[in-house]
């Protein structure tokens, strides 16, 4: 029998992605996130939810743009540090030691050294409450070249892109493949 746990953000798992926006001076800032994902496939969109409060939701509401860099297990500490601190105070790319990237297709940063990079460019914002949504139509794609599967395809195993459990605060790997998606043609009873 399920026991009830109450109402909260407990949907399983959460990206830890990198949000990467300019400021109005143009200074580079990075924020990690775990409200995000995908949202719509023609046009292609991924959405993040931030609160108001945060530095990058200014940004984004001045140069309607943001990327998403997915970090690897090995940059955990860095991913959440980036979620702590605040780019008011401090530059979190020089404190990271991490390399900030003008993106190709839109007005925002992206981390060099993180594997994959989705840049966005503001479709959509939906106030919420106390986040808003921003609905980014995908402007372009970039992932490191070791990465990538013989099709050129994104290999999460190769990525090894961190997990988030809310309930718990929490992060976590990918564990391995089960079976290749859409091969299930019919249940037998």
């Amino acid at each position: 029998m399920k026991k009830s746990i109450g109402i909260g953000t407990y949907a399983l798992p959460s990206p830890v992605w990198v949000v990467g926006t300019y400021d109005a001076a143009g200074k580079p800032n990075l924020m990690t996130a775990a409200w995000g994902g995908i949202c719509n496939s023609r046009p292609p969109c991924i959405y993040v939810s931030l609160r108001k409060a945060t530095y990058s939701h200014g940004n984004i509401m001045t140069r309607k743009a943001y990327t998403v860099s997915i970090p690897s297990e090995k940059h955990v500490r860095e991913a959440d540090w980036l979620g702590i601190a605040s780019g008011r105070d401090v530059d979190k790319f020089e404190i990271a030691k991490l390399t900030s990237v003008k993106g190709s297709t839109v007005d925002a940063p992206y981390v060099e050294e993180f594997p994959v990079v989705i840049e966005c460019r503001v479709k959509e914002v939906v106030e919420l409450g106390l986040h808003t949504q921003f609905v980014g139509e995908i402007m372009g794609v970039k992932a490191d070249a070791d990465v990538l599967n013989a099709k050129g395809m994104i290999d999460i195993e190769k990525v090894k892109p961190i997990l988030f459990t809310a309930g718990a605060g929490t992060y976590h790997g990918v564990g391995n493949k089960l079976q290749d998606a859409f091969t299930v043609r019919e249940m037998k009873t």
